[in-house]
């Protein structure tokens, strides 16, 4: 038997939608799962009409779905849920981010699924969690993300919290989940079984906190975390910087980065000054850190020749970056951090790449995003026996529901 890649032959159920359950699924397609991707009919998966859209095909959707295989079914017919049940009696894993309660009453909840196979690992994802107060609450990335208590940090002090621009929580929580489900793979490899994950947004966000739950707590609540704008408001200097015409991160938080700091500088008289000999002093003196390291980086001939001094030294510096900067960076593209894909409606464009690199699997598998229901044949007579004409039957019930796929 040839091993393509590492989860090669685990047969997963996917009954995930948007980003942060498909993420999870992406992954795995990428480590060379098979993902059967369960949509539900008649539009499946709600990203299919995201933009980017050509040729009524959205790039978003492909970004996330990419080595899956679609099985598109009107879950309202009976015909479907047995077809489902004899699906997961084969699955190794069952991901699904419905809000709690959906799939249980769809008939496909845990209860039953262990019933069908025990040795069945299953994922569910959700906003806030199966259990709780907030379980009962249909939510997105930023619900979890306000709730945790992480958007009332992020933004300038005198303003109202921002909104970032990226999906933290959804890919952070896919990534969790994936965690999770690989561990409780090697968990049934000992003997151990099939086991249920409940896996939130909320409690992943959450899991994000570094400085404010601890310092909050020892505090006794006399600190209270909240935003700072450019800067962190615990460590210093550890923020954001203005340049002539740009901005850069700077970091100096040993007392050896800070020293290299001071010489690069050319201010190696602040090294032995009291006011600036930890972090936390230095943060007290935050206003004057920044007029000092700005004034500097502006006496500089350039922004990039100031970040260059900086790095000679190792003083952690980056600048910032826009999507269109660090896609084109030659670092991100030589290690297919940014990776340029084909697509049988869109073309070649460009996507992030796979973030997991594996010694004996260095290659990245050339993977398809599917048509709606494009592998509802292959699906079922492959994995359950059927015959063309059960299969057409169950066109003509209008149990199985397809788009059509471009030549």
């Amino acid at each position: 038997m040839t091993v393509t890649h590492i989860l090669k032959n685990c047969t997963v159920l996917d009954f995930t939608h948007a980003l942060a359950g498909p993420t999870t699924t992406r992954l795995m397609a990428e480590m060379g799962a098979d993902i059967i991707k369960v949509e539900l009919a008649p539009m499946g998966d709600m990203s299919r009409t995201i933009p980017y859209i050509e040729n009524d095909r959205s790039a978003y959707f492909v970004q996330q779905n990419r080595g899956k295989k679609s099985l598109c079914l009107d879950i309202r017919e009976a015909g479907s849920i047995s077809i489902l049940k004899k699906l997961i009696a084969q699955a190794d894993v069952l991901i699904e981010n419905f809000t709690p309660g959906v799939i249980a009453d769809m008939g496909l909840g845990w209860e039953v699924a262990k019933e069908i196979n025990t040795e069945l690992i299953y994922c569910s994802i959700s906003a806030f969690g199966q259990t709780g107060p907030l379980a009962h609450l249909p939510g997105f990335d930023y619900m979890g993300q306000a709730y945790s208590g992480v958007t009332s940090l992020i933004g300038d002090p005198k303003d109202a919290p921002m909104m970032p621009m990226i999906s933290m929580g959804d890919v952070n929580t896919g990534v969790h989940a994936l965690a999770a489900i690989n561990g409780a793979l090697f968990y049934r490899g000992q003997g151990g079984g099939g086991q249920y994950i409940d896996c939130s947004l909320l409690d992943c966000y959450f899991h994000c906190h570094d400085f404010n739950v601890q310092l909050y707590s020892n505090t006794n609540g006399e600190v209270q975390p909240t935003r700072n704008g450019r800067h962190h408001a615990s460590v210093a200097p550890d923020g954001i910087f203005k340049g002539r015409d740009s901005y850069m991160f700077v970091i100096a938080l040993s007392p050896k980065q800070w020293k290299a700091l001071c010489e690069v500088m050319g201010r190696s008289d602040l090294i032995a000054d009291e006011r600036y000999a930890t972090f936390t002093d230095r943060v007290a003196h935050l206003d004057e850190i920044i007029e000092l390291i700005e004034g500097w980086i502006v006496s500089m001939p350039s922004d990039d020749a100031a970040r260059e001094a900086l790095e000679a030294a190792h003083v952690p510096v980056a600048p910032v970056l826009t999507p269109a900067e660090a896609i084109n960076h030659p670092h991100l593209i030589e290690r297919g951090t940014v990776r340029t894909v084909s697509d049988r409606g869109l073309g070649e464009f460009q996507i992030p790449g796979m973030p997991l690199r594996f010694s004996q699997f260095p290659d990245s598998l050339t993977l398809e995003a599917p048509y709606l229901g494009e592998h509802n044949e292959s699906v079922l007579r492959e994995r359950l026996g059927m015959s063309e004409e059960e299969i057409a039957q169950l066109v003509a019930d209008r149990i199985l529901c397809t788009e059509a796929i471009p030549e």
